[in-house]
C-alpha cells in the first residue's frame, strides 16, 4: 500500500526531487501490480522495493550522453537494484511513467489551489459582511449610475469565487487521469490490471481510452481553469486600483510601517500588489493559449507538448497560488473609507436618483419620452452649471403637479434604493 503524501508546497511539487519520487513510486506500484499477475517473481518485487532509489546528479550525467531523462532515471536506479531491474517498466512506454506522474503532480497542485481560493473565498465573505450597509455609488462607463454598497460590491467578488471553487474542483478531477497502455494506447505488452491498480494507489482513475499519451484536452481545460480565476482576480485588483486613485480614495492597500511608494516622491502610496496581481493574470492568459496549442499532436502523439508543459505547468500553478495568497491578504488587511464613499456619492447633487423620478413620472401617467425630457433637462443643468437636481425637480411646476413635492424627496431616500441588499446576500449564500 503506497503512503499517502500531505500536500507539499506548491514548489516542492515541481523539484527534479519531487518529481524522481513521483517516478519511482509509479515504477514501483507497476511492479507491485505485474507481481500479483505473476509477471514478476515476488522475490524480484522485494528486492526492487528495497533497493529502489536515485541519484539526480547521475541522471543528469547520463541524460547528457543519452538525451532521453526516462532511460536516465531508469538507468539511475537500475545501478541501485542489480539483476532485478530487468523487470522494472516492463511493457511500458516512457509516457506511460510521464503522464501518469504528471496527473498525480497536478492533483497535487490542484488541490493545493482548492485550498487557497477557498481561503479567498472566505476572507471576501467576511468582508462583505462587514460592509454589507456600507453605501458607495455604482459606476457604470466609469461614470456615477447609481447607489450600492460596498458589501455588495463583494459579495459579486464572492460568488465569482464560488464559481472559481466549482470550476477548479472540475478541473483537478478532469486532469486526474494517468495511462499505462503501452507505446499506443492498446495494452500490447501490459495488462489493463496495471493501469487501475496504479492509479488507484495514486488516487487517480484510468483513461478510458489513450494514445501513447492522455489527451491534451484535460490540460488545455486545467490551464484555461487557471486563467479564468486570474482573470477575475485581476477584475477584483483592477477595482481596488481604480477605488484607490486619490481623487476617489474609497478603498486602499494596507501600507505597511516603512514601506516607501517612490524614490522620488516621498507622499506616494501604490497600489503595488493589485498591480502584480493584475499583471501576473496575463501569464495565466498567456499559457493557457500554450495548452490549447498543445491538443493537437500528430497520430498517436508528438513531442511538441512536451517542452511547453516544463513551462507553463509549473509556472502556472505557481503563479496562480501566489496570486490566490497575495489576494488574500490585499482583501484581509484591505482599508476602506466610508466617509470618502459618502463624499463620492453626494458630489453629483443628487443626480444618482434619476431613474427613480423618471419612473415615478411614468406612474403618474407621463410617456416614457416626455418623463425622460423633463428629468434629463434638469439633470443636465445640474451636471453643467452645478445645481442642486433636487431643487430644480422640486421649482419645477410641471413635475410637482405630476407626482407631487412628498414623491420628490422620496425618490432620494438612499435606503430605499438599498432595501433589497439581504435578499442579494441570502442569494449568494453569506449570513442577512
Amino acid at each position: 500500500m503506497i503512503e499517502r503524501y500531505t500536500l507539499p508546497e506548491m514548489g516542492h511539487i515541481w523539484s527534479d526531487e519531487y518529481k524522481f519520487d513521483t517516478w519511482l513510486k509509479v515504477e514501483i506500484l507497476a511492479c507491485e501490480a505485474q507481481a500479483e499477475l505473476g509477471v514478476i517473481p515476488k522475490q524480484a518485487l522485494e528486492e526492487i522495493k528495497s533497493k529502489a532509489r536515485y541519484d539526480i546528479r547521475r541522471i543528469a550525467e547520463i541524460e547528457e550522453i543519452v538525451k532521453h531523462d526516462v532511460i536516465a532515471f531508469l538507468t539511475s536506479v537500475a545501478e541501485y537494484v542489480g539483476p532485478a531491474s530487468r523487470y522494472i517498466h516492463l511493457g511500458m512506454t516512457s509516457s506511460d511513467l510521464l503522464d501518469t506522474s504528471l496527473a498525480y503532480m497536478l492533483r497535487q497542485a490542484g488541490l493545493l489551489l482548492q485550498n487557497k481560493l477557498r481561503a479567498l473565498r472566505e476572507v471576501v465573505g467576511r468582508r462583505a459582511v462587514e460592509h454589507k450597509h456600507t453605501p458607495c455609488i455604482g459606476r457604470s462607463h466609469g461614470i456615477h449610475a447609481e447607489p450600492t454598497t460596498f458589501g455588495l460590491k463583494l459579495a459579486v467578488w464572492y460568488d465569482e469565487l464560488g464559481r472559481a471553487e466549482k470550476r477548479l474542483h472540475h478541473a483537478v478531477e478532469d486532469i486526474s487521469y494517468g495511462k499505462i497502455s503501452g507505446a499506443v494506447g492498446t495494452f500490447a505488452h501490459i495488462d489493463p490490471f496495471v493501469e487501475q491498480y496504479v492509479c488507484e494507489k495514486l488516487e487517480l482513475k484510468p483513461a478510458p481510452a489513450s494514445t501513447q499519451i492522455v489527451q491534451r484536452d484535460r490540460h488545455a481545460a486545467f490551464l484555461t481553469t487557471l486563467a479564468t480565476i486570474g482573470a477575475s482576480l485581476d477584475k477584483f485588483a483592477t477595482e481596488i486600483r481604480n477605488l484607490q486613485r486619490t481623487e476617489i480614495l474609497e478603498v486602499e492597500e494596507f501600507f505597511h510601517k516603512g514601506q516607501k511608494g517612490s524614490s522620488a516622491m516621498p507622499h506616494k502610496r501604490n497600489p503595488i500588489t493589485c498591480e502584480r496581481v493584475a499583471g501576473l493574470a496575463r501569464i495565466l492568459r498567456g499559457n493557457a493559449v500554450a495548452a490549447l496549442e498543445n491538443v493537437a499532436l500528430w497520430h498517436e502523439r508528438d513531442i511538441t507538448h512536451s517542452s511547453v508543459e516544463r513551462v507553463i505547468l509549473p509556472d502556472s500553478t505557481i503563479v496562480l497560488d501566489y496570486m490566490l495568497y497575495k489576494f488574500t491578504q490585499i482583501m484581509d488587511k484591505l482599508i476602506v473609507y466610508p466617509e470618502n464613499m459618502h463624499r463620492n456619492l453626494e458630489k453629483t447633487g443628487g443626480l444618482v436618483f434619476s431613474q427613480s423620478i423618471l419612473l415615478e413620472l411614468a406612474k403618474a401617467g407621463l410617456t416614457r419620452e416626455k418623463a425622460y425630457a423633463l428629468v434629463q433637462k434638469h439633470a443636465m443643468a445640474s451636471w453643467e452649471q452645478g445645481k442642486d437636481f433636487k431643487s430644480e425637480l422640486l421649482a419645477d411646476r410641471e413635475i410637482v403637479q405630476a407626482i407631487g413635492k412628498e414623491t420628490i424627496e422620496s425618490c432620494f431616500d438612499l435606503q430605499k434604493n438599498l432595501r433589497h441588499v439581504d435578499t442579494i446576500f441570502k442569494r449568494v449564500g453569506l449570513p442577512v
